[in-house]
């Protein structure tokens, strides 16, 4: 019983995108994403394709804010969840001007990224 107390405990403690669900994640990034962003090329906002792992700042061929091109930032889940939570938080000075406040859209999206592969 102990074990299960602690695994409720642990569960209830994680980030939320933990439980995020890729598929739900897809079409919550067309629906809000995708205005500004795409998987393979970019358009207002950089390409998403093998985000995570990439530092931040650094598609070739984008012009991102200073701020950003020099946070220093490699993109991982748990980083991806604070910048859709608040991108300005994060990083003062970026130039994303939306914030996602659902944090199950935030966690879908996120567990959604975590599938694409791609450029750098």
């Amino acid at each position: 019983m102990r074990g299960f107390v602690l695994a409720a405990v642990c569960a209830a403690a994680s980030p939320a995108w933990a439980a995020g669900d890729a598929q739900r994640g897809q079409q919550a990034y067309e629906a809000r994403c995708g205005g500004c962003h795409s998987v393979d090329t970019d358009r207002v906002g950089p390409r998403h394709a093998g985000v995570l792992g990439r530092r931040a700042g650094s598609v070739r061929g984008f012009t991102y804010s200073d701020a950003l091109r020099k946070s220093g930032l490699t993109w991982d889940a748990a980083l991806l969840e604070r910048w859709l939570a608040d991108p300005e938080a994060l990083v003062p000075g970026q130039r994303m001007g939306y914030q996602l406040a659902d944090a199950q859209a935030r966690a879908d999206i996120v567990a959604y990224l975590t599938t694409l592969q791609g450029s750098r």
